[in-house]
């Protein structure tokens, strides 16, 4: 792990004055930029705050500060990005930091891995708390840690299921030959360990009450011989003061069917979860004292209810969100309403409002504020003196600019059914006609837009494009009979919806007809490419990030890791797999094509644009291929996101004669 721990600040940047852009303002440069401040957690005791800030075009830098007036930020660890990165860091105690850590080796395909590591604020002390391997430890653990609990009672110990491996030199009156997870609480400065739970074969994961008590458990359910995961989970469950396990039910992640428990409500005394109701998912609880009583919290008849609010370092549940054209939030803590109510009114142009964290006693909140045309402010809300302090801007590369407006949108689709999108219009304009436009469907397909700032329609906007993000049938978030089968085997609806977006920007008079182009990252990529399959009129050029172009070689990406049933299972067989497969039909794009990859793409394998760039050179097809060595699916590099960018406006000018 090539990540450095610092003892003194090399190197700090403060918050940006609002000001007007530079003259020699370049968007590709500030909209491909890194953000500027990622991950900010409070300390237990509420006086500090850690977080992760971009060092070199891929690296990171973890920065503690103190919030006394005038305080200065204290370097504490630097990761180099090739491969470590830092994803995000908490607090273990309120002098102790543990961060994640996150790289791809190639070995000999490109292999996600990640790690916790704990260190004291000055960077000293530090304690990797996976597992200890040695010369005789079988196999390799790509992630070997979790913390399930912060358990702030016992500062600088934490509640951690981890991976334990075999190892042939113990003998097997211990067990030498079990592999599975258990849970031990670790003290993140001598890496003293206490077992809580003997490691369980076929264990995937366990859930606390936030106060130390194990209280759920989920094992994976396997396929005969093959061992491959079959997508379904079984849950256990102990009543308060017990040790004996329960069943709870099952869960199938594939079709999402059963109860999903997700958190612990130990003075209620239930778990909470999400399980459908009338095709889209809803809260519930579950009590834990062995009736297993079944309670509706909160259920919307329009869009899935799917995220949990919770505060502190107990992680408890305050309420549940959910997406309509904008976020909401439903609390079931009345205080946490009349809090959310109180900063609503603080920060009213900031409709797009978060509790990120708090401290022990929740009388301190972190509090995150962005709008579409505003990337976002970090605030510390203190709730005794009801004073809101701003801290720190997450892109100050953008701080003076005159960012684009979002706005919900539907369109019709060619059976008439209403599509809803986002439409972002460049800054200024308010009565857009004839202008260049992009079709930006979205990654997945298992997601959906959201209205918020997005650095890629921010830039196009910023060039003068119209941006159109289409949540065409197949995204998440609208319930069954929406997302269909997925956006693999339901791609004839999925690519129609994505084609008929640009026929209304045409009728509307929004975009010119031969101004229309596509664009996407991950599904959107295929998307894009399969759009120019399936009809060559509607879009003059495709820019395609990342995709996937052949649904076999998707499948066999994951031929030798467990999931391959489940991949298998998502895209299906028969003719739509072929059909629905650009790199098998590249003699049907008639548009010219640019393709960005990154050699270490763990999502979408790299192999995907090598495929297209072939099959389109083999019908002397107009297109470029942009190799990015050593990054993976994000592209999480400020210089290959700018050249991104830049590339994709030249491309896209010269396509559309603009």
């Amino acid at each position: 792990m090539r990540i450095r721990l610092c003892c003194s600040l090399a190197a700090f940047w403060a918050v940006a004055a609002l000001a007007d852009p530079p003259a020699n303002f370049d968007p590709a440069v500030a909209f491909g930029a890194r953000p500027s401040v990622l991950d900010l957690r409070l300390s237990p005791d509420g006086t500090r705050v850690v977080y992760v800030v971009p060092r070199g075009t891929r690296g990171s830098a973890v920065m503690t500060s103190s919030l006394e007036p005038n305080a200065k930020p204290r370097l504490a660890a630097i990761a180099d990005g090739t491969p470590d990165r830092v994803r995000g860091c908490a607090w273990a105690a309120n002098d102790r930091v543990v961060c994640e850590l996150y790289g791809i080796t190639k070995a000999p395909e490109p292999l996600a891995f990640w790690r916790q590591l704990a260190f004291d604020v000055d960077g000293r002390n530090p304690r990797l708390l996976g597992k200890r391997t040695n010369s005789y430890t079988r196999g390799i653990a790509l992630g070997d840690a979790v913390i399930i609990d912060w358990l702030p009672d016992q500062q600088g110990s934490v509640l951690m299921s981890r991976v334990t491996l075999p190892d042939d030199h113990l003998g097997s009156r211990i067990g030498s030959s079990i592999q599975g997870v258990g849970v031990d609480v670790v003290d993140t400065r001598t890496l003293e360990a206490k077992a809580i739970e003997p490691p369980k074969r076929e264990a995937e994961l366990y859930i606390s009450d936030g106060r130390g008590n194990v209280r759920l458990v989920g094992f994976r359910v396997g396929l005969g011989a093959t061992g491959d995961d079959s997508g379904t989970t079984t849950f256990e469950y102990r009543t308060k003061g017990s040790k004996a396990w329960q069943r709870l039910g099952n869960y199938d992640y594939i079709q999402r069917v059963g109860f999903l428990p997700v958190a612990v409500d130990p003075d209620l005394d239930v778990a909470y979860g999400f399980r459908k109701k009338d095709g889209r998912m809803a809260l519930y609880s579950v009590a834990l004292d062995g009736s297993l009583k079944e309670t509706l919290v909160y259920a919307r008849d329009d869009v899935d209810v799917d995220d949990l609010l919770r505060v502190g370092r107990r992680d408890r549940v305050i309420g549940v969100s959910y997406a309509t054209d904008y976020r909401s939030a439903f609390y079931i803590d009345p205080a946490f309403q009349k809090i959310a109510d109180m900063l609503g009114k603080a920060l009213p142009t900031h409709p797009a409002l978060r509790i990120i964290d708090s401290s022990v006693d929740e009388g301190k909140l972190l509090v995150f504020a962005s709008r579409d045309d505003d990337a976002g402010v970090y605030h510390i809300f203190d709730r005794a003196t009801r004073q809101l302090q701003t801290f720190l801007v997450k892109r100050d590369a953008l701080e003076g600019v005159t960012l684009a407006k979002m706005k919900p949108v539907t369109f019709p689709a060619t059976d008439g059914t209403p599509i809803p999108g986002y439409l972002t219009l460049p800054p200024g304009v308010t009565e857009p006609k004839g202008l260049p436009a992009i079709v930006l469907p979205h990654g997945g397909p298992s997601d959906r837009d959201e209205w918020g700032f997005s650095w890629l329609p921010q830039f196009f906007a910023a060039r003068g494009y119209v941006v159109l993000q289409p949540n065409f049938r197949g995204s998440a978030g609208y319930g069954d009979e929406w997302f269909k089968k997925n956006g693999f085997q339901s791609w004839p609806a999925a690519i129609g919806d994505v084609l008929d977006a640009g026929r209304w920007l045409a009728s509307q008079g929004i975009a010119a007809p031969d101004k229309i182009a596509v664009m996407g990252w991950g599904y959107g990529g295929y998307a894009a490419l399969q759009s120019a399959v399936t009809d060559a009129g509607i879009f003059k050029a495709v820019v395609a990030v990342a995709p996937v172009t052949d649904l076999v070689a998707l499948k066999e990406q994951h031929r030798e890791w467990t999931d391959f049933t489940i991949v298998s299972r998502f895209i299906g067989e028969g003719p739509h797999v072929r059909e629905g497969s650009p790199a098998k039909n590249a003699g049907k794009i008639k548009v010219p094509v640019l393709l960005f990859h990154g050699t270490m793409d763990v999502d979408f394998a790299y192999g995907q644009s090598v495929l297209m760039d072939k099959s389109l050179s083999a019908v002397n097809a107009r297109h470029e291929f942009v190799t990015f060595e050593g990054l993976d699916h994000v592209l999480d590099d400020s210089a290959a996101r700018t050249e991104l960018l830049r590339k994709s406006d030249a491309f896209l000018r010269a396509a559309l004669g603009l």
